[in-house]
């Protein structure tokens, strides 16, 4: 496995290689990151994964200094999978002229609810990055978790408005025995807070099976926010949306998500839940 450090490294490797797809992280890996990983591999040969803790996806008072950051661990558990290259640029390459005169894609329509609206700018970091990763490493594919939902369909859109030649594919949320999605930020739970944030997925799951037979939006999400409450999160939202493009749900939607985000302590998790509307025509 070659560890590519810095843009020229990386250009002169993948001149070398047909077909690539492209696995974008921010380390402190976990199972659900080595499942995207194993998810490219059953499509494609050659799998880059790239590591940078991307500082311009991170607002005020967020947890940019205090991530995780677990290189060695993380080049270790790659290489197991049969990974042909990491790229783990430093921010200077990435933001030569730093973050305040860099150049920003946006994605307008999407960015700016739920978890854009708690975290404003956080979209564009990710829309940007992404965007940039996706010109340095030219991939033909590039696998996403679709527990980040709201980030998965921001980047669906920026590759089809952009006219990128890039086959973007969601990979099923990987969970923890007691259903707590996998997530980086699990870290920082204690071992009583895990088993406690497990009513996240539980509200999900109870919501969607209600969801199924009544298709009262505005009703479900007041009972998914107080069920959430009452487990001891802080809920941020609770809301059902068009899984298309996450506008407001109507009863006609072939397809609904239920997403939410709550803060169990000072930790943020979020989580997310489709369902197809049967009645839909």
């Amino acid at each position: 496995m070659r560890i590519l450090k810095s843009l020229a490294e990386l250009r002169k490797w993948r001149q070398q290689q047909s077909e690539v797809a492209l696995v974008p992280t921010m380390g402190n890996l976990h199972d659900g990151h080595l499942h995207l990983v194993k998810t490219a591999l059953e499509r494609c040969d050659n799998v880059v994964a790239s590591i940078f803790v991307n500082p311009m996806q991170f607002g005020a008072n967020e947890d940019l200094d205090s991530y995780p950051r677990t290189l060695e661990a993380d080049c270790q558990a790659l290489d197991a999978l049969g990974v042909s290259a990491v790229f783990t640029p430093q921010v200077r390459d990435v933001y030569p002229r730093g973050l305040d005169k860099q150049t920003r894609i946006e994605v307008p329509g999407i960015s700016d609810i739920l978890c854009g609206a708690s975290r404003p700018g956080h979209f564009t970091g990710v829309a940007t990055i992404v965007c940039k990763l996706f010109n340095m490493v030219q991939p033909q594919l590039a696998v996403f978790g679709e527990k980040d939902y709201q980030q998965l369909q921001v980047i669906r859109l920026m590759t089809q408005d952009l006219s990128l030649p890039v086959e973007v594919l969601g990979a099923p949320t990987q969970r923890e025995t007691n259903g707590l999605a996998m997530s980086s930020r699990n870290g920082y739970l204690s071992v009583e807070q895990k088993q406690q944030a497990s009513a996240l997925y539980r509200t999900l799951q109870k919501t969607k099976a209600e969801l199924s037979s009544n298709a009262h939006f505005a009703e479900l999400e007041r009972s998914g926010i107080k069920e959430l409450t009452d487990a001891g999160f802080v809920p941020d939202y609770f809301s059902i949306r068009n899984a298309a493009d996450l506008q407001e749900a109507t009863a006609d939607n072939p397809e609904w998500v239920i997403l939410a985000a709550a803060f169990m302590g000072k930790t943020r998790l979020i989580d997310n839940l489709r369902v197809i509307n049967t009645s839909s025509k």
